[in-house]
C-alpha cells in the first residue's frame, strides 16, 4: 500500500481489488476498457477525464470485465456504460439505485457501479438515492455534479445555486439547492466522499477507496459543463484556489490554504473555518474517517457551501456497517432450508398453502 493511501485513510485498502468478486487472469490496461463507441461529449466537458481515470482504475483493481457491471440513468454522464467495455445498461431516469440493486442482491460476483448527475440522482431518482444509501447496498456510486441539466439543454438542477439564471428560471433561482454530501450523510452513507474532475490524482485516490469499500460507497465528482455552466467551479481550479479547497487526510489536522493560512476548528456542535493563526494547535480538528456516527461527517460537509468559498475534497467518512444483500442473501437461504414444501420448490413459496385452481 502506498502513503497516499494510507494518508487518505489510515485503513488496509488491500491491492487485491474488490472481495468476492473474481479477477482477471492476466495483467489488464486501460485500453482493455475502451469500447467501440465513439465517445460524444462536448469538447472540454469534464466528463472525459472522469472516464479515463475510471478505465485507470478499473485496470488497476484487476477485475474480470464480464464480472463488472455499470448502472446509469439518464443525463450526460449516463452515457458513460457505452464507453466502457464492460456490461452496462443505461437504465430509466433516476432510478438506476433501484436496478443496481436487484443485481448486487442476484449476482455478488459482480461489481456494481451507478453512474448518475445531479439532475438524475437529487431530483426524480432523488427517494431511490437515499434508500441505497439507508440499506448498504454493495455498490459504488458516482456522482457527476455539474450544477445544471446539460443534456436537456441548460435548465437550473437540483444543486445551482440561488440566482443562478437558467434557460427555465430566467429571473434567477429561487431554490435553495441541495448539498450533495450532506443528503447523502443525512442517509448515513458508510462510505461518502467528494472530488474535483481535474484533480486526476485526488479523484483516483478517492475511487480506489471506494471500489474496495464493502457497502454503498457514494462519490460526488463536481464537473465542469462548459456549454451551459462554463467557469461554474474556477474558484477550486484558478488563482487562490488553495485557499476555497479542503483536502481532508484521515488522522491529519485540517489545514489549508497558502501557507496553511486556514484551520478547521469546532463551534458549538459543528464545526467552522479559522485563521490558523488564531487558533492554538490543540483546538485544529484531526480528520477521522472512521468516527462511528455521521455527525462529523456531516458537520464537515456543512463547511462547503453553494458560493464555493470553502469546498471540502476528499473522503468524509469510511465506516462498517452490515450490507443489505449479505442480509438479504442469508434470509432467503434460511427460509429455503426452514419451508414446510421443501427447500427447492419456488412455486410452493409463491402460491403457498392457500390458492385455489378454478376450472
Amino acid at each position: 500500500m502506498t502513503a497516499v493511501e494510507t494518508s487518505l485513510t489510515g485503513i488496509d485498502l488491500g491491492l487485491t481489488g474488490v472481495s468476492g468478486v473474481p479477477r482477471a487472469d492476466a495483467p489488464l490496461t486501460a485500453k482493455d476498457f475502451i469500447s467501440d463507441q465513439e465517445v460524444r461529449w462536448c469538447p472540454g466537458c469534464g466528463d472525459y477525464v472522469i472516464l479515463a481515470t475510471v478505465r485507470g482504475l478499473l485496470a488497476e483493481l484487476g477485475i474480470r470485465r464480464e464480472n463488472l457491471m455499470f448502472v446509469s440513468g439518464i443525463g450526460c454522464s449516463s452515457r458513460l456504460p457505452y464507453y466502457l467495455q464492460t456490461y452496462g445498461i443505461h437504465s430509466i431516469h433516476g432510478r438506476a439505485p433501484a436496478i443496481a440493486t436487484g443485481l448486487a442482491v442476484s449476482r455478488p460476483d459482480l461489481s456494481v457501479w451507478v453512474v448518475t448527475g445531479d439532475g438524475d440522482a437529487l431530483s426524480i431518482g432523488g427517494n431511490h438515492l437515499i434508500h441505497v444509501l439507508r440499506r448498504n447496498v454493495n455498490m459504488t456510486i458516482l456522482l457527476f455534479n455539474n450544477r445544471i441539466y446539460g443534456l436537456t439543454k441548460g435548465q437550473y438542477s437540483p444543486t445551482s445555486e440561488q440566482g443562478k439564471i437558467t434557460k427555465s428560471t430566467p429571473m434567477g433561482s429561487v431554490d435553495h439547492p441541495f448539498n450533495t454530501l450532506s443528503v447523502a450523510l443525512g442517509a448515513e452513507a458508510t462510505f461518502a466522499a467528494r472530488a474535483l474532475d481535474s484533480d486526476r490524482v485526488g479523484l483516483t485516490e478517492v475511487l480506489r477507496a471506494a471500489a474496495r469499500h464493502r457497502g454503498t460507497s457514494f462519490v460526488e465528482i463536481l464537473q465542469d459543463c462548459p456549454i451551459f455552466n462554463d467557469g461554474s467551479f474556477d474558484a477550486l481550479r484558478r488563482g487562490n484556489a488553495a485557499d476555497h479547497l479542503i483536502p481532508l487526510r484521515h488522522g491529519e489536522p485540517i489545514r489549508f490554504g497558502r501557507d496553511n493560512g486556514f484551520a478547521v476548528v469546532r463551534r458549538g456542535f459543528g464545526l467552522a473555518v479559522a485563521r490558523a493563526d488564531n487558533v492554538a494547535e490543540s483546538d485544529v480538528v484531526v480528520h477521522d474517517v472512521t468516527a462511528e456516527g455521521p455527525e462529523y461527517a456531516y458537520a464537515l460537509s456543512r463547511l462547503s457551501g453553494q458560493h464555493l468559498d470553502h469546498v471540502a475534497i476528499g473522503i468524509f467518512r469510511q465506516v462498517s456497517r452490515p450490507v443489505y444483500d449479505d442480509a438479504l442473501r442469508s434470509q432467503a437461504a434460511a427460509a429455503r432450508e426452514t419451508h414446510p414444501l421443501g427447500p427447492d420448490s419456488l412455486q410452493s413459496l409463491l402460491t403457498g398453502p392457500e390458492t385455489w385452481t378454478v376450472d
